[in-house]
């Protein structure tokens, strides 16, 4: 996984096809160290080509969002597929995340 668009405060993540215990450790290391950059405030991941969620990735997401709030930062989630947002809405993680629909709503820094 890597960056997509970084720019000063805002970096896009946008993980492909599955985020399952294949993938979730380096997914949540991607995100941990671009959390952890001192010129990121803003961090979004665009889950449009996101075709499965498990435990696991879903686990990757909330430590990431963890972190974020410890440091400070912004943690956004985009482009829910329905399929994809059901998995956040039975978990009740749809309250906890802030999900907003496309990279044209991007959060304002």
């Amino acid at each position: 996984m890597q960056a997509v668009l970084e720019s000063a405060k805002i970096a896009v993540f946008r993980p492909q096809s599955c985020l399952n215990a294949a993938n979730a450790l380096e997914f949540e290391r991607d995100l941990t160290a671009a959390l952890t950059q001192n010129d990121i405030s803003i961090l979004v991941v665009d889950l449009a080509a996101v075709e499965s969620l498990d435990s696991a990735g879903l686990m990757a997401l909330v430590s990431a969002l963890k972190l974020a709030q410890s440091l400070g930062r912004r943690f956004s989630l985009c482009a829910v597929s329905p399929a994809i947002k059901i998995i956040f809405e039975l978990t009740q993680l749809d309250e906890v995340f802030e999900i907003i629909e496309g990279t044209a709503q991007l959060p304002a820094v």
